[in-house]
């Protein structure tokens, strides 16, 4: 393979971190299912590997300044639709999570209905956090894409970096609107949208749901 095929330091270390967090998940799957149950066992596997994701990425590019943003959000990344179906197993494995409390979590011993709501908890927040922060690498990937770079404006002289782009997201993911910054890209606007929905239902199906669960296992 020639130097110029080689995959950039940014799909190296993603494709690091999709082998780590599916190794992690199975350990706490198998762990699990043989020390509980099985029926728990997925969303705890899902709940681990999320928060790997979460860590690793926060690890990364929470320090980075603008330029060091900039570069790395123009960086070969790997396919959308990886990241795509990331978002979908965010979503999918919390309502998998709530529902199994809601289904066995009410006949169960005090201590086990205390650990379902962890187990609930856990990967509910951890695929809350996943969500957001796979917008925030998306509108990143955008701004920094677009010639000349922009599509959102921060109402300051320096081009973001990573927190001030999270900012946003997460505003956006918890009230469903932009707070200070103006969105004038439509491939932005289009993710905005499209983070908006998947915020809702997260907030609405997911969130709620499972507070009210926490409160009732609890009592």
């Amino acid at each position: 393979m020639t130097p110029e095929a080689q995959p950039s330091p940014r799909a190296q270390n993603a494709r690091r971190r999709l082998w780590t967090m599916l190794a992690v998940g199975a350990v706490v799957l198998i762990a699990v299912g043989f020390l509980w149950s099985w029926w728990v066992a997925p969303a705890a596997g899902w709940g681990a590997a999320a928060l790997i994701y979460d860590i690793w990425v926060w690890t990364v590019i929470a320090p980075m300044d603008t330029e060091k943003t900039r570069i790395h959000a123009r960086m070969e990344d790997p396919r959308r639709s990886t990241r795509d179906f990331l978002i979908l197993c965010a979503n999918a494995a919390a309502i998998i999570a709530v529902v199994f409390v809601i289904g066995n979590g009410s006949n169960a011993p005090k201590g086990e209905k205390i650990a379902l709501a962890v187990v609930a908890l856990t990967v509910v927040a951890a695929s809350w956090l996943m969500l957001h922060t796979l917008f925030t690498l998306r509108y990143t990937e955008l701004y920094y894409a677009a010639r000349p770079e922009g599509g959102i404006d921060f109402n300051q002289e320096e081009s973001p970096r990573y927190t001030d782009i999270a900012y946003m997201a997460f505003s956006l993911g918890m009230t469903y609107q932009v707070s200070d910054t103006a969105i004038k890209d439509h491939a932005i606007r289009a993710e905005a949208l499209k983070h908006s929905l998947l915020a809702f239902v997260f907030a609405t199906l997911i969130l709620a749901t499972t507070i009210n669960l926490v409160i009732n296992l609890a009592s």
